[in-house]
Protein backbone atom coordinates (compact mmCIF):
# COMPACT_ATOMS: atom_id res chain seq x y z
CA UNK A 1 0.00 0.00 0.00
CA UNK A 2 1.23 3.55 -1.03
CA UNK A 3 1.00 6.58 0.79
CA UNK A 4 -0.88 9.26 -0.31
CA UNK A 5 1.41 11.93 -2.46
CA UNK A 6 2.16 15.58 -2.30
CA UNK A 7 -0.33 16.70 -4.69
CA UNK A 8 -3.05 14.41 -2.63
CA UNK A 9 -2.52 16.22 0.59
CA UNK A 10 -2.38 19.47 -0.58
CA UNK A 11 -5.83 18.61 -1.60
CA UNK A 12 -7.05 18.10 1.63
CA UNK A 13 -6.55 21.64 2.56
CA UNK A 14 -4.69 21.09 5.66
CA UNK A 15 -2.84 24.01 7.93
CA UNK A 16 0.52 22.96 5.99
CA UNK A 17 -0.95 23.99 2.83
CA UNK A 18 -3.99 26.69 3.24
CA UNK A 19 -3.66 30.25 2.00
CA UNK A 20 -2.72 32.40 5.49
CA UNK A 21 -5.18 34.94 4.65
CA UNK A 22 -5.86 36.37 7.81
CA UNK A 23 -2.65 37.98 7.64
CA UNK A 24 -3.90 39.84 4.32
CA UNK A 25 -4.31 43.63 5.45
CA UNK A 26 -6.67 44.52 2.36
CA UNK A 27 -7.61 44.07 -1.39
CA UNK A 28 -5.33 46.48 -3.31
CA UNK A 29 -7.80 48.20 -5.93
CA UNK A 30 -9.19 51.35 -6.92
CA UNK A 31 -12.87 52.11 -5.99
CA UNK A 32 -16.03 51.95 -7.66
CA UNK A 33 -16.28 54.24 -11.33
CA UNK A 34 -17.37 57.77 -10.75
CA UNK A 35 -17.58 60.79 -13.76
CA UNK A 36 -16.23 63.12 -10.91
CA UNK A 37 -12.53 63.46 -10.16
CA UNK A 38 -11.89 63.36 -6.94
CA UNK A 39 -9.34 64.46 -3.57
CA UNK A 40 -7.27 61.74 -1.66
CA UNK A 41 -5.01 61.88 1.20
CA UNK A 42 -2.18 58.71 1.52
CA UNK A 43 -2.89 58.37 5.33
CA UNK A 44 -0.45 55.49 5.73
CA UNK A 45 2.24 53.28 3.73
CA UNK A 46 1.68 49.37 5.32
CA UNK A 47 3.49 46.50 4.39
CA UNK A 48 1.08 43.41 3.86
CA UNK A 49 2.22 39.88 4.39
CA UNK A 50 2.62 38.05 0.98
CA UNK A 51 2.38 41.01 -1.38
CA UNK A 52 6.20 42.06 -2.26
CA UNK A 53 5.10 45.42 -2.66
CA UNK A 54 3.63 48.56 0.36
CA UNK A 55 0.49 49.33 0.34
CA UNK A 56 -0.76 53.01 0.24
CA UNK A 57 -4.37 53.55 2.39
CA UNK A 58 -6.16 56.72 0.55
CA UNK A 59 -8.78 58.59 1.74
CA UNK A 60 -10.95 60.57 -0.24
CA UNK A 61 -13.02 63.36 0.36
CA UNK A 62 -16.18 61.43 0.72
CA UNK A 63 -15.00 59.52 3.07
CA UNK A 64 -14.08 56.16 0.72
CA UNK A 65 -11.21 53.86 2.57
CA UNK A 66 -9.09 52.30 -0.18
CA UNK A 67 -5.75 50.38 -0.58
CA UNK A 68 -3.13 50.29 -3.79
CA UNK A 69 0.00 49.59 -4.31
CA UNK A 70 2.23 52.10 -3.54
CA UNK A 71 4.61 53.89 -6.32
CA UNK A 72 8.60 55.21 -6.14
CA UNK A 73 7.86 58.59 -4.25
CA UNK A 74 4.71 58.58 -2.50
CA UNK A 75 4.86 59.79 1.00
CA UNK A 76 2.83 59.96 3.96
CA UNK A 77 0.12 62.57 4.09
CA UNK A 78 0.67 63.53 0.02
CA UNK A 79 -2.63 64.63 -1.63
CA UNK A 80 -3.48 62.54 -4.43
CA UNK A 81 -5.71 62.91 -7.33
CA UNK A 82 -8.55 60.31 -8.95
CA UNK A 83 -10.13 60.93 -12.27
CA UNK A 84 -10.19 62.42 -15.57
CA UNK A 85 -9.35 65.64 -14.54
CA UNK A 86 -6.69 64.77 -12.30
CA UNK A 87 -2.51 65.86 -12.64
CA UNK A 88 -0.21 63.67 -14.36
CA UNK A 89 1.64 63.34 -11.24
CA UNK A 90 3.40 60.11 -9.41
CA UNK A 91 0.69 58.52 -7.46
CA UNK A 92 -2.36 60.17 -9.13
CA UNK A 93 -5.19 57.61 -10.90
CA UNK A 94 -6.25 58.33 -14.27
CA UNK A 95 -7.85 56.76 -16.95
CA UNK A 96 -5.56 55.42 -20.02
CA UNK A 97 -6.36 57.74 -21.97
CA UNK A 98 -5.66 60.80 -20.27
CA UNK A 99 -2.06 59.95 -19.68
CA UNK A 100 0.89 61.22 -22.22
CA UNK A 101 2.71 58.70 -24.34
CA UNK A 102 5.45 57.24 -23.13
CA UNK A 103 4.37 57.71 -19.15
CA UNK A 104 5.53 54.52 -16.94
CA UNK A 105 2.08 53.46 -15.22
CA UNK A 106 1.31 50.46 -12.83
CA UNK A 107 -1.97 48.78 -11.17
CA UNK A 108 -3.79 48.80 -14.71
CA UNK A 109 -7.57 47.66 -15.19
CA UNK A 110 -7.92 45.27 -17.56
CA UNK A 111 -11.47 46.49 -17.90
CA UNK A 112 -12.98 49.92 -16.19
CA UNK A 113 -14.17 49.51 -13.11
CA UNK A 114 -11.94 46.09 -12.00
CA UNK A 115 -9.72 47.68 -9.70
CA UNK A 116 -6.53 47.10 -11.26
CA UNK A 117 -5.23 44.11 -12.93
CA UNK A 118 -1.39 44.67 -14.51
CA UNK A 119 1.98 45.32 -13.42
CA UNK A 120 1.17 45.64 -10.06
CA UNK A 121 4.19 43.86 -8.48
CA UNK A 122 7.33 45.96 -6.84
CA UNK A 123 9.51 46.75 -9.92
CA UNK A 124 7.49 46.06 -12.34
CA UNK A 125 5.35 48.84 -14.70
CA UNK A 126 3.97 49.26 -18.24
CA UNK A 127 4.29 51.79 -20.50
CA UNK A 128 1.81 54.16 -22.46
CA UNK A 129 2.89 53.06 -25.93
CA UNK A 130 0.28 54.67 -28.20
CA UNK A 131 -3.23 55.53 -28.07
CA UNK A 132 -6.47 54.78 -31.23
CA UNK A 133 -9.85 55.57 -30.98
CA UNK A 134 -10.90 54.21 -27.99
CA UNK A 135 -8.12 52.36 -27.30
CA UNK A 136 -4.38 52.45 -25.40
CA UNK A 137 -1.62 50.39 -26.66
CA UNK A 138 0.46 49.29 -23.33
CA UNK A 139 3.89 47.74 -22.96
CA UNK A 140 3.51 45.35 -20.36
CA UNK A 141 6.66 44.34 -18.53
CA UNK A 142 6.80 40.74 -20.10
CA UNK A 143 7.63 43.05 -23.57
CA UNK A 144 4.10 42.06 -24.52
CA UNK A 145 2.03 44.69 -26.11
CA UNK A 146 -1.64 44.95 -25.42
CA UNK A 147 -4.63 46.37 -26.05
CA UNK A 148 -6.94 48.19 -23.43
CA UNK A 149 -9.76 50.35 -23.28
CA UNK A 150 -8.99 54.41 -23.23
CA UNK A 151 -11.53 54.48 -19.68
CA UNK A 152 -9.17 52.23 -18.16
CA UNK A 153 -7.19 53.42 -14.97
CA UNK A 154 -4.44 53.32 -14.02
CA UNK A 155 -1.75 55.01 -11.37
CA UNK A 156 1.13 56.99 -12.60
CA UNK A 157 5.06 55.93 -11.17
CA UNK A 158 6.47 52.53 -10.61
CA UNK A 159 5.37 50.49 -7.47
CA UNK A 160 7.85 50.38 -4.96
CA UNK A 161 10.17 47.64 -3.54
CA UNK A 162 11.88 47.23 -6.72
CA UNK A 163 15.13 46.30 -5.08
CA UNK A 164 13.77 43.42 -3.46
CA UNK A 165 15.26 40.44 -5.11
CA UNK A 166 18.83 42.49 -4.63
CA UNK A 167 18.98 40.92 -0.92
CA UNK A 168 20.37 37.85 -0.58
CA UNK A 169 18.79 35.13 1.42
CA UNK A 170 21.34 33.75 2.85
CA UNK A 171 19.82 30.60 4.66
CA UNK A 172 17.43 27.86 3.82
CA UNK A 173 14.74 29.21 7.12
CA UNK A 174 14.27 32.75 5.35
CA UNK A 175 13.48 31.14 2.13
CA UNK A 176 11.00 28.87 4.12
CA UNK A 177 9.07 32.09 5.93
CA UNK A 178 9.38 34.32 2.26
CA UNK A 179 6.90 31.06 0.58
CA UNK A 180 5.15 30.56 3.91
CA UNK A 181 3.24 34.06 3.38
CA UNK A 182 2.72 33.46 0.04
CA UNK A 183 0.83 30.37 0.57
CA UNK A 184 3.18 27.96 -1.23
CA UNK A 185 4.59 24.72 0.18
CA UNK A 186 8.78 24.91 0.66
CA UNK A 187 10.91 23.31 0.29
CA UNK A 188 9.08 21.00 -2.87
CA UNK A 189 10.54 17.30 -2.92
CA UNK A 190 10.99 16.01 -6.68
CA UNK A 191 8.93 12.70 -7.06
CA UNK A 192 12.14 11.31 -8.93
CA UNK A 193 14.15 11.29 -5.77
CA UNK A 194 11.72 9.73 -3.68
CA UNK A 195 10.77 6.22 -3.19
CA UNK A 196 8.35 4.00 -5.10
CA UNK A 197 6.20 3.49 -1.99
CA UNK A 198 6.10 7.44 -1.86
CA UNK A 199 5.69 8.87 -5.62
CA UNK A 200 4.69 7.03 -8.88
CA UNK A 201 8.00 8.64 -10.15
CA UNK A 202 10.23 7.10 -7.48
CA UNK A 203 12.22 4.39 -6.88
CA UNK A 204 15.07 2.79 -9.89
CA UNK A 205 19.06 2.81 -10.05
CA UNK A 206 19.21 6.18 -11.13
CA UNK A 207 16.70 9.65 -10.92
CA UNK A 208 14.26 9.38 -13.68
CA UNK A 209 10.63 8.39 -14.38
CA UNK A 210 11.60 5.38 -16.24
CA UNK A 211 8.75 5.32 -17.84
CA UNK A 212 5.99 7.78 -19.56
CA UNK A 213 4.63 10.40 -17.14
CA UNK A 214 1.78 11.01 -19.58
CA UNK A 215 -1.75 10.16 -17.34
CA UNK A 216 -5.24 10.82 -18.35
CA UNK A 217 -7.25 13.63 -17.66
CA UNK A 218 -9.35 11.28 -15.50
CA UNK A 219 -6.51 9.79 -13.55
CA UNK A 220 -6.90 9.19 -9.78
CA UNK A 221 -5.25 12.02 -7.36
CA UNK A 222 -2.43 9.39 -6.76
CA UNK A 223 -1.55 8.63 -10.32
CA UNK A 224 -2.04 12.33 -11.74
CA UNK A 225 1.42 13.34 -11.85
CA UNK A 226 3.84 14.50 -14.48
CA UNK A 227 2.30 15.37 -18.18
CA UNK A 228 -1.45 15.74 -17.33
CA UNK A 229 -3.56 15.13 -20.49
CA UNK A 230 -0.71 15.60 -22.83
CA UNK A 231 -1.77 17.09 -26.09
CA UNK A 232 0.84 14.85 -27.71
CA UNK A 233 3.46 12.20 -27.21
CA UNK A 234 6.57 10.93 -28.86
CA UNK A 235 8.99 12.39 -30.94
CA UNK A 236 7.89 15.04 -32.68
CA UNK A 237 7.09 15.04 -36.73
CA UNK A 238 9.39 17.29 -38.78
Amino acid sequence: MGKRILVQRAGRGTPTFRSPSHLRVSPAKYPALSSETKRGVIVELVHDPGRWVPLAHITLEDGTDFYVPAVEGVYEGQVIYIGSQAPVAVGNILPLGNIPEGTKVCNVELRPGDGGKLARQAGSYAVVLGKSGRYVILQLPSGEQKIVLASARATIGVPAGAGRTEKPLLKAGVAYHKWKVKARKWPRVRGVVMNPVSHPHGGGSHQSVSRSSTVSRNAPPGRKVGHIAARRTGRRKR
